[in-house]
């Protein structure tokens, strides 16, 4: 069955004459090639099946287009919840039929084959994507999730409403083929250890388990602690061993894979706050009209400012509801500005290797 996604599809007057095309030419081509008896039972059953399957595909393309997302995770999650938003405010400024498949729990891959189906034009045409998912286009793309890119939630929350990171944008946009047409995100890391850590006394030489990309090792060494780098999933059993002292995440990553047993004093150095593209496919886009694609922009950007609202609320709310109930304890990290301090070098030398160095400074600059 043809599955008319991203495009419109074609009437159905049209789908109905190909479709007695199609049966006539097979009906010729087969009584050249069969029996007589074969003429008589098989071939008017064959045809008749051929018929059906063609007439069902046609009723069911009105000419309504279809678009089709991808979500990791099931409708309770925030990403999910900020494409169905997506879908509600296209529909609303689209003001015209359309349809909206949106797959979730991991049905079509996972973020990493979101990105390479949208740049290729094939089976997603929107979904969230992390950034360093992008690195094969764009080296620069991981810098939006740098640690201690952003001084504050104030200063995130600017720089996604704001224009700094359009370079990054336009290089996603040339090299990949891929929009990015809103920012979704808001998770805050913090350090989960086994021991109160408030200054950098408390921090220096503190093991800590790293994603394995050189710009964290390199950053958690500048602000004098001692990087590892292990699995995720050996996190857990690592620190309760005594491999590491300490790990990093957000809120809802301490409750899902229950750090805060091996891990209760949380130290909130607000090193990262996540930022998760709402990305859509250039192939699918150039391929809609005019008004839709204004209809997308549009939804684009306000459904990722929707989707940072839930997404830093529940990690707020997730945190506070963790310590109310005593299975962790947060301490303010009071020396925050050094911290800051110390890793803008390794940051400039970073943006410089990836050839960013003015986005880090446009982002910088924001006020």
């Amino acid at each position: 069955m043809v599955e008319w996604v991203g495009v419109p599809s074609p009437p159905r007057t049209v789908c109905f004459r190909i479709s007695l095309l199609l049966i006539f030419r097979i009906y010729i081509l087969a009584r050249k090639n069969m029996k007589l008896l074969e003429r008589r039972f098989l071939l008017p059953a064959f045809l008749l099946l051929i018929g059906a399957l063609l007439l069902v595909a046609c009723s069911k393309n009105d000419g309504t287009i279809t678009l089709r997302g991808a979500s990791q995770f099931d409708g309770k999650h925030s990403y999910t919840q900020t494409l169905e938003k997506f879908q509600e405010l296209v529909r609303e400024y689209y003001g015209k039929p359309i349809n909206f498949e949106l797959y979730e729990n991991s049905e079509l891959g996972l973020e990493k084959d979101y990105f390479a189906y949208m740049s290729q034009g094939l089976s997603v045409d929107y979904a969230i994507v992390s950034p360093s998912h992008m690195s094969t286009f764009s080296k620069a793309a991981p810098l939006m999730d740098m640690p201690f890119l952003f001084r504050d939630s104030d200063h995130w929350k600017k720089v996604l409403d704001g224009d700094a990171l359009e370079p990054i944008v336009k290089e996603v946009n040339e090299k990949a083929d891929v929009r990015i047409i809103g920012y979704a995100g808001g998770g805050k890391r913090h350090l989960i250890v086994n021991k109160p850590v408030r200054n950098m006394a408390e921090l220096k030489g503190l093991n800590i388990r790293v994603m394995g990309a050189p710009i964290q090792t390199k950053i958690f060494q500048a602000i004098s602690a001692a990087p590892t780098v292990i699995a995720y999933n050996e996190i857990y059993n690592a620190i309760q061993t005594g491999v590491i002292e300490a790990a990093e995440n957000e809120a809802t990553g301490i409750q899902q894979m229950k750090f805060y047993e091996v891990g209760p004093e949380i130290s909130l150095t607000q090193h990262a706050i996540t930022v998760r593209p709402i990305c859509f496919s250039g192939k699918t886009f150039r391929r809609l009209p005019e008004d839709l694609q204004a209809a997308i922009l549009k939804a684009g950007k306000e459904a990722g400012a929707f989707g940072r609202e839930i997404e830093s609320n529940l990690d707020a709310s997730v945190m506070a509801k963790m310590e109310a109930e005593g299975k962790l304890k947060t301490h303010t990290f009071v020396e925050r500005d050094t911290l800051l301090r110390l890793a803008e070098p390794v940051k400039e030398a970073y943006a410089a290797e990836v050839g960013a160095s003015d986005v880090l400074a446009r982002v910088n600059s924001v006020r």
